[in-house]
């Protein structure tokens, strides 16, 4: 008799436990359905960038992304909507840049280029000087002060084609665009040039924030388009070339600016938070489609499409489009303090800032306890993700959520295909047309369905269990 209880028993379960992995593909394949045909995120995302533009911290057009993400957010029927101060860096380019090699064996050579973000400026008169190249700082302490003082440094390490993922080779060439300036000025250099953080060769510069470390003299810092870089290489392979720069960049005193938040209240766990965002500002060139306005308006989809799917979650879904993620990233810090300061619990956080290009998965960070516990509950969910070509792995989270992470929260950032990013990633071409309205709609469906999953069974243990 105790051996046949158990096998019925066996069976129910089996039954039910299929019964819900199928109720649960039908879901997910609504929230496709309607993501694709029914979604608002492309529209949003065409007045982001046609209507209000590029989005520095602190200009004109970020004070207009912020009303305009709040009113949309307003109609979708939230139980709350609302704007979170922060202050923010307030850094204008100026005029446009002038990079030219000056004295070389090719003779004159204007390059393409854009100075960093917060970069000070050379002043009306500009600055020339000889060029010495390095590809790491470890060059540059090896050159040391005989070889730098007064000159201008030519940071000139490419991307890692190996990497098959272009943000490894991201992370791998970064540090000369952040420190590079403060490195240089350690040693007397007047000046840096930065070739741009790009995966291809051609002639469009890429801006991207610098930090200045403290108790250093500041310099002027520019990027240059990656085929200058190959240029101005092989040129100083030949002999000395001198190059003048000039940039007009200024930095003001931090202004008030505002992250936008909207949020459907949990029925049963509203305790726990499930967030879902992207970065509301851009640099001042292009449109900021891919960085960020398609995490942005990705980020406003996944409730819009609960609300359309009449989705009423057992924990809370919170939309946060989080402001100066570019160059000081207060957004994300003041979020994290006021989450710390609320004692609130964020089970999830998922970051949208790689692009709108074709779904690819998740990346999962964590504290190593929350990692352990969290990222094995994802497993199971992997048949009912796979169809939609999506894998959950261990990788990197995004820079707004990453002050949740002491806070105990699971930081997930959202992956699709990064093969074209960096050519377009703070550039004049980061523009609408470059963003596919299907890619961009699935992505927003890849992360509905992951916020679903998770809001159904939470984070601990079984995945298939409540």
């Amino acid at each position: 008799m105790g051996a046949m209880f158990l096998s019925v028993f066996a069976t129910f379960s089996a039954f039910t436990q299929s019964e819900k992995i199928d109720e649960d593909a039908l879901f997910i394949r609504k929230i496709h359905d309607i993501a694709l045909t029914n979604s608002q995120c492309y529209d949003w995302l065409r007045h982001l960038t046609k209507e209000v533009g590029h989005r520095l911290s602190a200009s004109p057009q970020a004070a207009a992304a912020v009303e305009f993400t709040r009113q949309m957010l307003d109609t979708l029927g939230l139980d709350s909507v609302w704007l979170q101060p922060c202050r923010v860096p307030h850094w204008i380019r100026g005029e446009k840049e002038i990079v030219r090699i000056s004295q070389s064996v090719m003779g004159t050579v204007e390059l393409h280029s854009l100075a960093l973000g917060n970069a000070i400026g050379t002043g009306e008169r500009g600055i020339a000087a000889p060029v010495v190249e390095v590809k790491t700082f470890e060059e540059l302490e090896k050159l040391g002060p005989a070889s730098v003082k007064g000159k201008i440094v030519f940071f000139n390490r490419p991307f890692d084609p190996t990497k098959i993922n272009t943000f490894e080779a991201y992370g791998g060439a970064v540090e000369q665009r952040a420190w590079g300036a403060s490195e240089a000025a350690k040693y007397g250099a007047i000046g840096v040039l930065v070739r741009s953080m790009a995966s291809g060769l051609d002639d469009v510069p890429h801006t991207g924030g610098l930090a200045y470390r403290d108790g250093i003299e500041k310099i002027p810092a520019v990027a240059i388009s990656t085929n200058d870089a190959e240029l101005l290489s092989s040129l100083l392979q030949q002999g000395e070339v001198k190059v003048f720069m000039r940039t007009l960049c200024q930095q003001f005193e931090d202004e008030p600016s505002y992250s936008v938040v909207g949020e459907i209240k949990g029925s049963e766990k509203p305790e726990e938070i499930i967030l879902v965002g992207g970065h509301l500002d851009s640099w001042d060139v292009g449109e900021g489609a891919h960085d960020d306005g398609a995490g942005c308006v990705q980020s406003m989809g996944v409730l819009q499409l609960l609300k359309r799917l009449n989705y009423q979650p057992r924990r809370t879904i919170r939309c946060v489009l989080f402001m100066n993620e570019e160059n000081g990233l207060m957004g994300g810090k003041t979020y994290g303090e006021e989450a710390k300061r609320k004692g609130e619990f964020h089970l999830a956080a998922i970051e949208s800032d790689r692009g709108g290009f074709t779904p690819r998965g998740f990346t999962v960070d964590g504290e190593a306890d929350v990692f352990a516990l969290r990222f094995p509950a994802m497993q199971p969910w992997s048949d009912l993700l796979e169809p939609y070509g999506l894998r959950i792995k261990k990788g990197g989270g995004g820079a707004d959520i990453s002050p949740l992470k002491s806070q105990q929260a699971l930081l997930i950032g959202y992956e699709p295909d990064p093969q074209r990013y960096f050519d377009y990633h703070h550039t004049h071409a980061d523009v609408f047309e470059t963003v596919n309205k299907r890619e961009l709609e699935l992505g927003t469906a890849a992360i509905t369905s992951l916020v679903f999953l998770i809001d159904k069974y939470g984070l601990e243990g079984d995945g298939n269990k409540n």
